[in-house]
């Protein structure tokens, strides 16, 4: 099934840190087998400078997390999951860093527990997927909220099947959603000109045949940017 339509998210809000607490043991497993060069490049995106402060939504085990602690050892991060069985893990990777200049904590991407226009990036891997389509402008205009001027979004997200062989996620997918770990293809770009984001790069990443879209998005600097959204953007 390779398309341009986004199937109907099927997993509920409620379910998924139950999901997670069953996925979380093999999670890298999976995550490094699929998923790996498109977080590698998400974080080439956000470009994440040293002294910076940075926030992960859906830190999941921490594999992006620790390679964010890596890059800002004198900034401040902070992380958050649904899931603390998730966070057990990233909290382990954090720690072996070396560093103690983070934070992880459940947390809700709808609404995050910080002050308006307190990071300078935003990273969030692989949860849109998850989500339903129609909540897409909330959560992202959330992340905008606590942007500061200029700050940036990089995110990553199974995205919808450009070629044949890649459409076997979504058939498991349709099969039983928690195969997939409730994940679906999507298409967040559109979404982020809604939200009010600027500048809108993506990409797309092939591994194992597991299609991922690679985003990066600016929020606004001044009112007359924001009324020039997504210029040339996707």
């Amino acid at each position: 099934m390779a398309g341009n339509e986004m199937l109907k998210a099927r997993v509920g809000k409620s379910e998924i840190p139950v999901l997670y607490r069953r996925v979380a043991p093999v999670y890298d497993a999976w995550a490094r087998l699929t998923e790996s060069t498109a977080r590698r490049r998400c974080l080439e995106l956000a470009d994440i400078q040293d002294g910076e402060c940075v926030l992960e939504v859906a830190v999941g085990t921490g594999l992006g997390f620790a390679e964010i602690l890596k890059d800002n050892q004198s900034g401040h991060n902070e992380g958050i999951d649904l899931t603390e069985e998730m966070l057990e893990r990233a909290r382990s990777k954090a720690r072996n860093t070396g560093r103690d200049n983070f934070r992880l904590r459940v947390g809700d991407a709808y609404d995050l527990d910080y002050r308006s226009e307190t990071f300078d990036a935003v990273v969030n891997n692989y949860m849109f997927d998850l989500l339903p389509e129609e909540d897409f402008v909330t959560v992202l205009t959330e992340f905008k909220r606590v942007l500061r001027p200029g700050g940036r979004l990089a995110m990553v997200n199974m995205t919808i099947a450009e070629r044949w062989y890649q459409s076997l996620w979504e058939r498991l997918y349709q099969a039983n959603p928690a195969w997939m770990g409730g994940c679906r293809g999507v298409q967040v770009a559109p979404s982020l000109t809604s939200a009010g984001f600027v500048k809108v790069q993506r990409e797309t990443v092939s591994q194992m045949s597991f299609p991922s879209e690679v985003i990066l998005a600016l929020k606004p600097i001044d009112n007359s940017e924001e009324r020039d959204l997504g210029e040339g953007a996707w």
